[in-house]
């Protein structure tokens, strides 16, 4: 039998929680357009996801999770090819993206003059982190809603990540819709997180679930890190 939304009331009015089924985009994408927040599983954790050139919407996740302005926010896009609408890439090594992502890797990069991101994303920053991760419900989402989604973990500022919907179901009703992608296997380490705005050369800012494996990647394309103190 195929699975349901059910509705969830609260005081903020009402929530659905849906499967995250490719059937179940539609509503996602409409609710994103409109300004919504949704909750999503991704190949890491659960996330907050809004339209990322929404001032109104990325202010609303902030007071969800209780996190600072001051406190950047990574943006998901549906494919590799999309990167560089967003941000710098002409820098990197031929492939080195695709073949990092998709995965759990957040890469940082600089988002250079051309960028049509809305300079109201973490204001003051010339860098944006960048998802795509390795997901296909919230890349068929990026894909159908063909702009770049703010994304950062579904929980309140500085408490545990959530790998299962229950984990933050008191910030339910601050959702449109929260998306059941059952128990992530991932544990509870999230992206990792590297720095890729200088040419030739890559910084960890956080190891994150797959360390090992990113720098692994980055040193086979030739990259040597950067080990100048922030």
């Amino acid at each position: 039998m195929a699975w349901k939304c059910g509705a969830m009331a609260g005081p903020l009015g009402p929530s659905l929680v849906c499967p995250a089924t490719e059937e179940f985009t539609k509503e996602a994408i409409t609710a994103l357009r409109a300004g919504k927040v949704i909750a999503v599983p991704t190949d890491t954790l659960y996330g907050f996801a809004c339209d990322a050139c929404s001032l109104g919407a990325v202010n609303r996740i902030y007071e969800i999770k209780g996190r600072q302005y001051t406190s950047p926010l990574a943006i998901c896009v549906g494919d590799v090819h999309d990167i560089g609408k967003f941000a710098v890439t002409d820098h990197l090594p031929h492939r080195l993206l695709d073949n990092l992502l998709p995965g759990p890797v957040t890469v940082v990069l600089r988002r250079g003059d051309s960028s049509i991101l809305e300079k109201s994303l973490n204001p003051g920053l010339n860098s944006i982190g960048v998802r795509v991760p390795d997901s296909n419900f919230i890349r068929l989402i990026s894909r159908g809603f063909g702009s770049a989604l703010a994304l950062t973990s579904a929980n309140l500022s500085g408490k545990p990540s959530s790998v299962d919907i229950k984990d933050f179901e008191n910030l339910w009703e601050h959702c449109a819709y929260v998306y059941d992608g059952g128990v992530l296997p991932s544990g509870r380490a999230g992206s990792t997180v590297v720095d890729l705005t200088s040419m030739g050369k890559y910084k960890i800012l956080r190891p994150g679930s797959a360390a090992v494996e990113t720098i692994e990647v980055l040193q086979r394309h030739s990259l040597i890190e950067d080990k100048v103190a922030s």
